[in-house]
């Protein structure tokens, strides 16, 4: 029986690219598609997937939040998060999250289909990357302090300001207003004790959150 995938991510191109790679399988087929989070919690509710791929950066909500709640909707339903953001900055967010794996989109083709074919007999999928980041010791003090510290959606600030994106930019990326990006830089601020964006800037270059 074919493994039924659902993927949410907002980018057409690259989900018809997603599913050439997995029809060149026999046993995995792309059976539905959605444009945010908002539309895939909609349609996980109602219909049966083996498998759900994730992006995090999707207009609306955060994918890592959308991910939390699908995850109490659908607590046996593995999803395998596939982003634009390295896995120094939000695997460890992910799996905590409930993501049964994790993979960056420059990653080639047979290490998705490697990761999904995993992901389908009920395992983890952890990519070599990550784990090598985690046995030099990503998860340091000042890692773990964040890890609890900071929402999803405020990490995803924080990491967008280190890499230089000012607060109109990032509202345009998320899709929110830059009032409510300005609140959650505020903060960011204050659980760091930091005072401008040049220290938030730091930490992020200091802990390889880029």
């Amino acid at each position: 029986m074919s493994v039924r995938i659902i993927i949410a991510d907002d980018h057409a191109i690259f989900r018809e690219g997603l599913k050439q790679v997995i029809e060149t399988t026999v046993d995995m087929t792309v059976v539905d598609e959605a444009v945010n989070g908002q539309e895939l919690l909609s349609k996980v509710q109602g219909k049966e997937y083996d498998i759900v791929i994730l992006d995090i950066t999707m207009p609306g909500r955060n994918g890592l939040d959308v991910l939390v709640e699908l995850k109490n909707i659908r607590p046996k339903l593995p999803v395998l998060v596939l982003s634009m953001h390295p896995e120094e900055q939000f695997a460890l967010r992910a799996y905590k999250s409930g993501a049964s794996g994790y993979l960056t989109k420059s990653s080639p083709s047979t290490e998705l289909l490697d990761a999904l074919y995993k992901i389908s007999r009920g395992k983890k999928y952890v990519s070599s990357v990550l784990a090598e980041s985690l046995v030099t010791g990503l998860s340091d003090v000042s890692q773990q302090e964040l890890q609890h510290s900071l929402s999803n959606r405020e990490y995803q600030v924080m990491s967008l300001i280190g890499s230089g994106k000012t607060v109109g930019k990032i509202a345009d990326e998320l899709s929110l207003s830059v009032k409510t990006v300005s609140t959650y830089r505020a903060h960011i601020l204050r659980k760091l004790n930091m005072k401008n964006n040049a220290e938030i800037t730091r930490f992020v270059i200091e802990n390889n959150l880029l």
